[in-house]
């Protein structure tokens, strides 16, 4: 384990690029917000860097990216080939029977590997193990060699049952890799040896998918790196809130499809938990998107596997996340039905809102917010820009809202933010109450560049308890980079029965997977204060098709668990009865699969570095007054710069708290007041329902 050193976290988003400096052995701050250079990232990404000085002098970086996730939705992976069983080769078509449309008598949906490039070998592992039919090497050979001479750029192998047996997999690897061009080739028993062929087959489908993307992506952030003298580590967040080597990223690409979302969730938990608010929903609004999750006990909640866009699942455990296409850059327009609409196109950080005056000519979210006085036009965030073109933006809102919907400017203005609004609020309805939560016990804590521009919104129009906008919320998912612990997660199938259980020979295998799983994140190379093991099992009653998470409370002491049949048992009927609310005691019980994690704790960042210092007052703060846009009408607002507020604070709205990284709106029937950590805490105004 190292010593403590200097960390950076840092966030490339579409727009910006949120970058957290914090020295561990010092424990002081800073924070840095550039513009991003879509395409060529490594720009923006040194270019906040050398803010906080030279690179040499860090000790380590941690990246939140949405490689991966773009390269997923707008499907501009690699072209890759794949090698499977004879008679397996359309499983990425089948799916699960499901069909994009509901209706009709075809569907639409095109997996990510052509069907010419999905070729069948001669092989067969029942699924107990039993290999029936061994692999011939120059057959898998020969494919490899067709596949790289048609232009695949990455190969997956995936056999039938290879997760009960790799063996024909592994030989099957060894043969085309002697072969294949490159390093890009992994089979299927390296990404997720479990059962269930669909979703093994489109995990380790998109990992290929994803390789060469990732792969160049990190190659060329490295050279940088290296070009401005860094020689220290440097780690991706993944999906799950932990956090990797490259090394690791770069073979399992597929666990960063959520990567930069993630951080910002791990970091809103923890700033929402210090601050006394265990049940909160956060909300991360960036220039492209909106990002919602849901932390119940001041827990994130973790998912076995997602749906990235329909017919793209990965299996691997992330945090649950709901995104939509309403950020700061969304466009805004007027559709065929005379409706008017809010995304999902991005203006992104080129050519930008309107108001950017770089050559954006439709307008956007940002633009509604500029022309309606909530965002400062003479002191915008990011410092690249001098100043907003108000004009420019009320000219293209009344050109392409205002005149088609027959309202002036600034009537067209507010109804893009409430359009905007109303997606959001959807949103966070989608976490919380379709899920069976009250959101008036819930806090939100929205966060990103434009998160704490729509607070009121976000408490009203869905009814929670109010709001809490951290001290930085521009550089919540960097701060999350900083703090985030470093996770391995693996995967098992075991297939038992629970009656007759052989208990040692499972303690055998824990202990196995707990110590591979531990040597990943022991070379992380990161100061940590402790490594916690953690095991769960996947188990349902026999006949049942989907399993309960089942969590269980062992640790690993002098080479053993402790595991026992009855011990499991316990456990099983305390996941099953919290999530069905009732047993099935004279049926059999079988465990599917076992998850182990280790998981590195980092040093405990003290949230209490971030509060106003002694030198903060209110009148410092007072920066005037200016005209604000709120339902219907100018008020006088208040303006604040937020920085300067001190610890208890109580700001009546209407008021607008501004920051170099974000921007606060308070409506009028809000009141804000600031906590020990210098959070903003937004709620009703007494007798406002």
């Amino acid at each position: 384990m190292e010593a403590l050193g200097r960390t950076v976290g840092v966030d490339v988003g579409g727009t910006f690029t949120d970058l957290f400096f914090y020295d561990e052995a010092e424990r002081r701050f800073r924070t840095a917000k550039v513009p991003s250079n879509r395409g060529d990232e490594a720009v923006g990404f040194m270019g906040g860097l050398t803010t906080f000085g030279p690179v040499s002098e860090l000790s380590s970086i941690v990246h939140g990216t949405t490689v991966g996730t773009n390269a997923l939705l707008e499907r501009k992976g690699a072209r890759i080939g794949l090698i499977t069983s004879r008679g397996f080769r359309d499983v990425l078509e089948m799916r699960r029977r499901d069909r994009r449309h509901t209706w009709g008598l075809w569907g639409d949906f095109e997996p990510v590997v052509d069907r010419d490039l999905r070729l069948e070998v001669a092989e067969r592992t029942h699924a107990d193990g039993t290999v029936v039919t061994a692999i011939d090497p120059e057959e898998v050979m020969a494919a490899a060699q067709a596949l790289a001479a048609k232009g695949a750029q990455a190969l997956a192998i995936v056999f039938i049952n290879a997760y009960a047996n790799p063996a024909n997999e592994q030989a099957a690897l060894a043969a085309a890799a002697a072969a294949w061009p490159n390093a890009n080739i992994a089979c299927s028993s390296q990404i997720l040896p479990e059962i269930r062929e669909f979703e093994r087959t489109s995990t380790t489908a998109l990992n290929a998918y994803l390789q060469p993307v990732v792969g160049s992506y990190l190659e060329k952030l490295d050279g940088a790196l290296q070009a401005g003298g860094f020689a220290g580590r440097f780690h991706i967040v993944q999906s799950n809130g932990g956090i990797m080597s490259t090394a690791t990223a770069r073979r399992l690409p597929v666990r960063t499809a959520l990567s930069g979302p993630a951080a910002g969730v791990i970091a809103a938990a923890a700033i929402a938990r210090a601050a006394g608010f265990p049940d909160v929903i956060t909300g991360d609004l960036g220039g492209t998107s909106f990002d919602v999750s849901l932390v119940v006990g001041g827990e994130t909640a973790l998912a076995p596997q997602t749906t990235i866009d329909f017919g793209l699942v990965v299996r691997t455990p992330m945090i649950e996340i709901t995104t939509i296409g309403a950020g700061g850059g969304s466009i805004a327009h007027v559709d065929a039905g005379g409706l008017l609409q809010v995304g999902p196109h991005s203006a992104g950080s080129r050519p930008g809102p309107v108001c950017y005056g770089q050559g954006g000519d439709r307008p956007t979210l940002t633009d509604a917010n500029v022309v309606l006085g909530r965002i400062n036009a003479a002191r915008p965030i990011g410092g690249k820009l001098a100043s907003l073109d108000v004009e420019a933006a009320k000219a293209a809102i009344l050109r392409d809202v205002g005149i088609p919907l027959g309202l002036d400017a600034h009537a067209a203005a507010e109804a893009i933010v409430r359009v905007a609004d109303a997606k959001m609020a959807g949103a966070i309805r989608l976490v919380s109450i379709e899920r069976g939560h009250d959101p008036g016990r819930f806090v939100a804590v929205p966060f990103g560049g434009g998160g704490a521009l729509h607070v009121g919104a976000l408490i009203k129009d869905v009814g929670l308890k109010g709001a809490l906008v951290p001290r930085y919320p521009g550089v919540t998912s960097a701060l999350g980079c900083v703090i985030a612990d470093i996770r391995h997660d693996q995967v098992q199938t075991v297939n038992l029965m629970l009656a007759g259980l052989d208990a040692a020979a499972l303690d055998r295998r824990m202990v196995a997977e707990a110590a591979a799983a531990r040597a990943v994140v022991e070379d992380a190379g990161l100061a940590m204060e402790r490594i916690d093991l953690v095991f769960e099992l996947d188990m349902h009653y026999l006949g049942q098709t989907h399993t309960v998470a089942v969590p269980l409370p062992v640790a690993v002491a002098d080479g053993t668990t402790g595991v026992s049949a009855g011990l499991i048992r316990d456990a099983f009927d305390r996941a099953y009865q919290a999530s069905f609310s009732r047993l099935l005691p004279d049926v059999p019980v079988k465990i599917v699969n076992l998850r182990t994690a280790a998981i590195g704790r980092r040093p405990r960042f003290d949230l209490a570095a971030l509060a106003p210092g002694p030198e903060a007052s209110v009148e410092r703060a007072r920066q005037g007054t200016r005209p604000v846009w709120f339902a219907g009408g100018w008020h006088e607002t208040a303006i604040y710069a937020r920085l300067d507020l001190p610890v208890g604070t109580v700001v009546p709205g209407p008021a607008v708290l501004e920051q170099p990284d974000a921007t606060t709106v308070i409506d009028p029937d809000l009141v804000a007041r600031v906590d020990r950590l210098g959070n903003v805490i937004v709620e009703r105004k007494e007798g406002q329902p």
